[in-house]
């Protein structure tokens, strides 16, 4: 302890009577008696409103299932044992289902091409790329930037918007309800 704070603490003890005996407690090793409190601020708050019990929330890919379940029947597709329909009825059946599909996805995430190139024509790698942006494949060695043939454009999600859960916490893992025609 320097110098100058030894010397406040002497001044603060010795004109201080409360600080002091608390002092002569602390060095005698006594417990020390519990700080006062204002117990009149105290009563004059108000008290705290109840917290409200959380809204009920489910995984946003749940949601997006469900949308696509809805909206386009795809778990119904992926589900089907395919092996007693000919090529045909699968091929009508998911042409309707990949087109409802894909305008959920476009709809929820707007989706751009990352890249404008043509596929098979030859682009290169920024000299410094993020790896979730570009995929290599094929004999890579060397630096960047790398030239290579593009196989695949990519995809961009511009936007996400897959609609906020306002179901009960019960129902938040369901993706697509029992349905039930009546009469």
């Amino acid at each position: 302890m320097g110098l100058v704070v030894a010397t406040k603490a002497f001044f603060k003890l010795m004109f201080n009577r409360e600080l002091s005996d608390s002092f002569q407690q602390l060095v005698d090793g006594k417990a020390l008696p519990a700080p006062k409190t204002e117990t009149k601020a105290v009563a004059s708050q108000p008290k705290p409103k109840p917290a409200a019990p959380p809204k009920p929330s489910r995984n946003d890919a749940i949601s997006l299932l469900a949308a696509l379940q809805r909206e386009a029947r795809l778990i119904d597709l992926v589900s089907e044992s395919l092996g007693d329909y000919s090529d045909e009825q699968v091929g009508a059946a998911a042409r309707e289902v990949l087109e409802e599909s894909g305008k959920v996805i476009h709809r929820m995430f707007a989706l751009a091409p990352i890249s404008s190139a043509e596929d098979g024509s030859e682009i290169s790698t920024p000299e410094s790329f993020d790896p979730a942006e570009y995929r290599l494949t094929g004999n890579v060695t060397g630096e960047p930037p790398f030239k290579g043939q593009l196989a695949h454009h990519g995809w961009k999600a511009t936007k996400c918007e897959v609609p906020a859960w306002n179901g009960s916490s019960k129902a938040n893992h369901i993706v697509a309800p029992v349905e039930i025609e009546i009469g």
